[in-house]
């Protein structure tokens, strides 16, 4: 069981409203496989889309290679368990944001960069029937790229789903970066280096995400979030 801490301290940002709130959040059960725990937990909902899950397995196995990591090192490094990552390389199993998110902070590489399966120039026209999605393992948490996935980049730009009373909790991503989230529906608390945040519709929080932080929603309807995320162009 995970519980974000407490804390007495509370701001406010752009007219947020702080609360103290205690949020837990219940890791799925891990079972044993072929001596190694089971990385059942960190494969994406049954219902999420499936045509990103050979282009991030590719990608992977690209990057990796390329910094001469094996499975079993680059899994001491991330936090996902060897089995996954050799799951996801031959393509056979969709990991969640938050294991995409270890992945390309173990590689020293953007988001982006484990998603991009194309190379194009001129406008794009991004239809949202078409859009590839990535979920969290409940299924609670979605992200949709608003960004084609030509090269990696240094800003990105998604559209982020909770659904009600649901619990994301997201990894620090890597040095220097930083979330620009604005709520377009609904309310959602964020807390971040201690300290919570409560935005209504149309509230913004801007932060530093090289830190854990968690996005809570309270209330009974879905909430809808637009997220600008840029990293740092000293970052590894």
């Amino acid at each position: 069981m995970k519980s974000v801490r407490q804390n007495s301290g509370l701001a406010s940002v752009n007219g947020a409203v702080p609360v103290a709130l205690d949020v837990h959040h219940e890791k799925a059960g891990e079972q044993e496989m072929d001596g190694e725990e089971a990385w059942t937990y960190e494969v994406a909902h049954s219902d999420s889309p499936a045509d990103l899950t050979p282009v991030v397995g590719e990608n992977l196995r690209r990057l990796r290679t390329r910094r001469g990591l094996s499975l079993e090192r680059l899994s001491k490094v991330s936090g996902v368990s060897r089995a996954m990552l050799g799951q996801i390389e031959l393509g056979r199993s969709a990991p969640t944001i938050n294991v995409v998110w270890k992945i390309a902070r173990a590689l020293g590489v953007p988001f982006s960069a484990l998603i991009s399966n194309r190379v194009s120039s001129g406008p794009m026209l991004l239809r949202c029937d078409r859009a590839k999605r990535l979920t969290s393992h409940d299924g609670k948490f979605t992200s949709r790229a608003l960004f084609p996935f030509d090269a990696p980049r240094t800003v990105e730009f998604y559209e982020l789903r909770l659904a009600p009373l649901s619990v994301e909790e997201a990894d620090a991503h890597p040095p220097g970066t930083t979330e620009n989230i604005v709520v377009s529906q609904g309310t959602v608390e964020i807390s971040v280096d201690g300290q919570r945040y409560l935005l209504a519709t149309g509230d913004a929080l801007v932060f530093q995400a090289d830190t854990p932080h968690v996005y809570r929603n309270p209330a009974n309807v879905e909430a809808q979030m637009y997220l600008v995320m840029t990293y740092s162009l000293s970052a590894p």
